[in-house]
């Protein structure tokens, strides 16, 4: 219990005192690889393929400052390229088959695997930014938790 407000403080889990304004790291990648708001759930966050909303249509939060640039491409490619590369290369040890037959599987499945995960990995980058309050995300007088610009003076 405060003794100077005599209000009585919240502790989590690891014995800190919850802030009022926590954002799960988690939780907001969770629902932005649901193509769904960090901050609600409820909202969409894309209004077209790869174009995020303004504002969130349900909790108003503003999506303008997110800078996900060329992060979720590079991603994407990581991801499926091990994951096709290691289906290619299994396939090619149990089965001898030309190189014609590889490349009208293998060329169609990356380009299907990158339009298909694209979209919900640009969200999850979206909730990361949110969740570290990077780009302007933090809303007036609120501190950031990750500074990625080093130690200020």
């Amino acid at each position: 219990m405060n003794e100077r407000t005599g209000t009585t403080m919240k502790y989590g889990g690891d014995g800190a005192p919850e802030r009022p304004h926590e954002r799960s790291l988690a939780q907001s990648i969770r629902r932005g690889l649901a193509c769904r708001c960090p901050k609600c759930g409820d909202g969409r966050l894309f209004r077209a393929f790869l174009k995020p909303v303004d504002h969130c249509a349900v909790c108003g939060e503003d999506y303008t400052p997110q800078r996900a640039d060329d992060l979720p491409a590079y991603l994407v490619i990581v991801v499926v390229g091990h994951v096709l590369m290691t289906g290619y290369l299994l396939t090619d040890m149990l089965w001898r088959v030309p190189p014609f037959v590889h490349a009208a599987i293998w060329i169609p499945l990356a380009v299907i695997a990158a339009l298909a995960t694209i979209q919900p990995i640009k969200g999850g980058v979206i909730g990361l930014q949110w969740a570290y309050r990077m780009h302007g995300f933090a809303a007036a007088g609120e501190v950031k938790t990750a500074d990625f610009d080093g130690p200020q003076p």
